[in-house]
């Protein structure tokens, strides 16, 4: 029994032969597709697990039952998320780590700085967990950028972002202009593309973006990260702003103690969780098309049994 989830960034990539990443392969035609799971051991000869406890791992088969190797499996403690499982494939897995690491890692985020955030992608699992770390880190401002009206209203009422901005309706540039008066400090860049040259040329000196993707370039035959413009790169260099690519994966040996944190955090109601659930692995795919276009809010899980 499990649910399970997909990043966008890897999942997509994974359908390239070439996944342009070093840390997934491509999936295999005819072979079962997989991605993160969770879910509880029914049986098991194996010595790490027993009957009853609940394991996660990133290669879960898209399956109702399946057979796992013991070593691939993480047991994982249900008190840590009130018993909402489907959050250790989100705010309390590797999609909160990579926002909690990322904005930690490369945002530079100081209390007391009047620092303002912006977020791309700002709806999605990894987003709307990153804009909420830095306001509770010390960002004064936080605006995410996302792609609907009724996403806009879920940052603002339901995770506290100071605004939001609806890129498919309103004018990007004017309207961080509009939200972020004192220019930009930290740029969580889930997108790439026009919305990040329209947010780095808003970007202070001595700013920072956390590269952490680019789904709008994901379809185009690029290298990964995509070349920026010449106009852009000059930017960056004249502002002095610090723009590297950020791999959760290079950073596990703090993944013990940053997930108690989100954890704790999640518990407390200091970070809300956003999640689109569908219910039936017969519905996988349907989920799986409406993530790639936007379909989700926050995390897209598939639940496929209680």
């Amino acid at each position: 029994r499990y649910r399970r989830s997909s990043s966008t960034h890897d999942r997509r990539c994974r359908m390239n032969e070439d996944t342009g990443v070093d840390y997934v392969t491509p999936w295999q035609l005819s072979e079962c597709v997989d991605g993160g799971g969770v879910g509880v051991v029914e049986s098991s000869l194996c010595s790490t697990c027993s009957e009853g406890d609940v394991v996660t791992s990133f290669n879960w088969p898209w399956q109702t039952n399946a057979v796992v190797k013991g070593s691939a499996l993480q047991k994982v403690d249900p008190q840590m998320v009130d018993g909402r499982l489907s959050y250790f494939l989100g705010a309390v897995g590797i999609t909160g780590l990579t926002a909690l690491l990322g904005v930690r890692e490369k945002g530079n985020v100081t209390k007391g700085a009047n620092q303002t955030m912006v977020v791309s992608g700002a709806a999605g699992a990894c987003g709307s967990v990153a804009g909420q770390i830095g306001r509770l880190d010390g960002c004064v401002r936080v605006v995410g950028i996302c792609g609907s009206d009724e996403k806009c209203k879920a940052l603002v009422d339901e995770l506290g972002f100071s605004a939001a901005i609806n890129y498919r309706r309103e004018d990007v540039p004017t309207r961080l202009k509009e939200c972020c008066p004192d220019g930009i400090d930290v740029y969580f860049d889930n997108v790439g593309g026009a919305i990040s040259d329209a947010v780095i040329t808003q970007m202070n000196a001595d700013s920072h973006v956390v590269l952490c993707g680019q789904i709008s370039q994901y379809n185009k035959d690029v290298p990964y990260p995509p070349p920026l413009s010449d106009e852009i790169t000059e930017t960056l260099r004249r502002r002095n702003v610090t723009r590297e690519r950020f791999t959760v994966l290079n950073y596990m040996n703090k993944a013990e103690a940053s997930l108690c944190e989100l954890g704790q955090l999640v518990q407390s109601g200091q970070i809300n969780v956003l999640e689109t659930v569908v219910n039936g692995i017969e519905n996988m795919g349907d989920a799986f098309c409406s993530m790639m276009t936007g379909g989700n809010i926050g995390k897209q899980i598939i639940k496929i049994s209680e």
